[in-house]
């Protein structure tokens, strides 16, 4: 389609693809959550359990049939070949765009549990969206500022206590937890701005996968690091729409916890705190090294 079809009009097909995919996976996710919400009872819970899963993932696999009809994309992936659908990830990866939640769906969808990403609070009113993430069961947060903590010392630490109770009900089933360890999405203004020590990525924090590895490392397979390039630039979300998203690249790697690092004191203890942090920044180091690589590949 791409080939014989103007940008605006591929984009304008894929977004209407898009929309039919939502209006007809959200009315059949609600209809499921909404059944758990009514009867509580546990083996009407358990029944029901699997439903929203398959459903997310049927909806995703929907998304790669449409981005197939209507992209003419070269995919490059690599390092998926040995995971496992039953087991528990602490997924990380670099983030640049919108357009990185779709690669890394389309990668992993039934390779690894469906990814359960934490969610600003604000991201609950999004339109239909917001009640299939809710539906979905995804931890929504909120963020505050330092100034608002120092006025509301009562809401400190209200974030680390949604994060440890999501973490418990995710350790009851295979689950994979999506983490951008910088944050936000890398813009050339935030690096500077942030002054970041690396070259491709933002200063990563810490302290959310710090929390998320004490609550459930044990469970957690392994850490699955990717790093996604985009060799022709990072497309916005309306230039991948319209098909001019020609190449991407996608390299993924297990990385082994460290239990010592994962059962320690993050926010209490300094040194242990200052380990963790070093061990991270090794990761980012290497994952900067990486995308320079490939950034200069053929």
């Amino acid at each position: 389609m791409r080939r014989f079809l103007p940008g605006p009009v591929v984009g304008v097909i894929a977004t209407l693809l898009l929309l039919v995919n939502i209006f007809f996976w959200v009315p059949l996710l609600l209809c499921v959550a909404l059944a758990k919400l009514v009867l509580p009872i546990a083996g009407w819970q358990r029944l029901l359990a699997p439903l929203p899963l398959f459903i997310a993932e049927a909806w995703i696999s929907c998304n790669s049939a449409w981005m197939r009809l209507t992209q003419h994309t070269q995919w490059d992936v690599q390092g998926l070949d040995s995971l496992d659908y039953q087991s528990w990830y602490m997924v990380n990866c670099n983030h640049q765009s919108w357009v990185d939640i779709l690669v890394l769906q389309h990668c992993l969808n039934r390779r690894i549990p469906l990814l359960k990403f934490f969610l600003k609070q604000q991201l609950i009113w999004v339109p239909v969206m917001g009640l299939a993430w809710w539906a979905l069961e995804f931890p929504f947060m909120r963020r505050h500022s330092e100034q608002y903590l120092q006025q509301h010392p009562e809401m400190r630490g209200k974030d680390q206590e949604t994060t440890r109770k999501a973490c418990e009900k995710f350790a009851q089933v295979p689950t994979s937890v999506m983490n951008f360890l910088e944050g936000t999405r890398f813009t050339a203004a935030k690096h500077a701005r942030k002054q970041s020590p690396y070259v491709y990525l933002l200063k990563p924090k810490a302290g959310g996968l710090a929390l998320a590895l004490n609550a459930m490392g044990d469970k957690f397979q392994a850490i699955l690091d990717i790093t996604i390039v985009y060799p022709d630039g990072t497309p916005t979300f309306w230039q991948f729409l319209q098909g001019r998203m020609h190449h991407v690249i996608v390299r993924a790697r297990l990385l082994p916890i460290p239990q010592h690092l994962a059962r320690a004191d993050y926010s209490g203890d300094a040194q242990a705190r200052a380990a963790f942090q070093a061990w991270v920044a090794q990761m980012w180091h290497e994952k900067d090294a990486q995308i320079a690589l490939l950034r200069k590949a053929p």
